[in-house]
């Protein structure tokens, strides 16, 4: 199951790994979110930010032992907050079809 929400300059992505490639992390089963912030472009450089709930920033603090890493829910993810360095995001929002009359 997996989950892509986007709101405007904004998007959200979880997503349960399935398949990881040749020398890529142990993963396979576990969900993960992803999130952009897509900042446009200023004078040839990117204001773009993007967030992931792996890497120490998911973490559920248990009485006086090391916090370990809390489970990701669906349509989760945390707020974009690392630069992007190198290329860039582009978010095409939609917006919801209005709710069914009845």
């Amino acid at each position: 199951m997996r989950c892509l929400v986007t709101g405007p300059h904004t998007a959200t992505l979880t997503a349960v790994i399935t398949e990881v490639g040749p020398g890529g992390p142990p993963d396979v089963g576990r969900r993960l979110g992803f999130s952009v912030y897509d900042g446009g472009k200023d004078k040839g450089h990117s204001d773009d930010h993007v967030g992931f709930s792996w890497n120490g920033v998911n973490l559920m603090p248990v009485d006086d032992a090391a916090p370990g890493e809390a489970p990701v829910g669906t349509c989760m993810a945390p707020a974009p907050y690392a630069p992007v360095t190198k290329g860039g995001y582009t978010v095409e929002h939609a917006e919801l079809p209005p709710a069914p009359k009845s």
